[in-house]
């Protein structure tokens, strides 16, 4: 069935969107006191929550290019709790590397957020539950789901603002890739592919919908992303209640016009909002802040002409 079934447009009203555009130049600056600034903003519904940050951890990567670094972990973390969550614990389910150990210790994620039993969990090896998915946009009807995901009050995708080879970009979307767990779905989370990765998109965040996003675009990376590109100083930190909204603002960062990012156009009829006049914009413009990215030439269309 076609993507552009009713089945996947159901009616939906939603209020405009707010996304802030923090500057951020470097990681040695105080993240903590200017992620708090702005989450001030949003008034976010924490007293007493439980909440899940789900990086985005990738495989080892000492120079800090590839995964969502740890300072920006360490500084969400330390701003939700002083926002009244009960507990913020950070989970991830890296989809190249099976030794996530490995992963966080190369990263020195232990340096940022202290002792990591019970604060880190490997959603690869969680126990899972399976859940009907709430959309049909691919084959697959249902997931197994991590329960570490399921039992969270609040969500929030903290991926890196990177380009990628196979979908233009991946961002606080393609971030939730992450939650469904190699030991079921393989490495790199196979079956996920197989069912079409802008499918699979949409049916994974239709189902455990983000509450909000903070994409670390300190340093993203552009080129052949996510893995193999070049790092791409962008000193940003973008971040929102909506995680469609955010990822259509990093887009327009990049210098991307995220209607023709496929999987991010459908998600702006289903999800949250795309069109800038539902996106209220906090901090600084995205024009002041525009960094544009390199792309593969397969996703040149991608790139944002004058008029958009």
């Amino acid at each position: 069935m076609s993507l552009a079934s009713s089945r996947l447009l159901p009616a939906f009203i939603r209020p405009p969107s707010c996304v802030a555009i923090v500057r951020a130049q470097s990681y040695s600056l105080d993240l903590g006191a200017l992620l708090l600034q702005a989450l001030r903003e949003f008034d976010l519904p924490l007293r007493g929550k439980k909440v899940l940050l789900k990086p985005n951890f990738v495989e080892p990567d000492p120079g800090g290019v590839i995964n969502t670094h740890p300072a920006v972990v360490g500084a969400a973390r330390e701003s939700f709790l002083c926002l009244g969550a009960e507990s913020v614990r950070v989970a991830e389910g890296p989809g190249h590397e099976r030794d996530t150990e490995a992963i966080v210790e190369t990263i020195r994620l232990r340096d940022y957020l202290g002792s990591l039993p019970g604060l880190f969990v490997d959603l690869n090896l969680d126990e899972v539950h399976p859940v009907t998915l709430q959309t049909r946009a691919s084959k697959l009807r249902e997931l197994y789901l991590p329960k570490t995901v399921l039992e969270a009050d609040f969500v929030v995708s903290l991926p890196k603002l990177k380009t990628h080879h196979w979908v233009g970009a991946t961002l606080s979307l393609k971030n939730m890739f992450g939650i469904v767990p190699g030991c079921c779905y393989g490495w790199p989370k196979n079956i996920l592919h197989w069912a079409g990765i802008t499918r699979s998109i949409l049916d994974i965040n239709s189902t455990v919908r983000p509450d909000f996003a903070i994409v670390d675009g300190i340093v993203g990376m552009e080129g052949n992303g996510p893995i193999q590109g070049i790092a791409k100083p962008s000193g940003v930190l973008i971040l929102g209640d909506d995680p469609v909204a955010v990822d259509a603002t990093c887009a327009r960062v990049m210098g991307l016009a995220p209607e023709r990012i496929d999987y991010l156009a459908k998600a702006g009829t289903l999800l949250g909002h795309v069109k800038p006049d539902r996106i209220r914009q906090l901090g600084e413009s995205i024009t002041s802040v525009r960094t544009p990215f390199a792309v593969l030439p397969s996703f040149q269309k991608l790139v944002a002409s004058n008029g958009d």
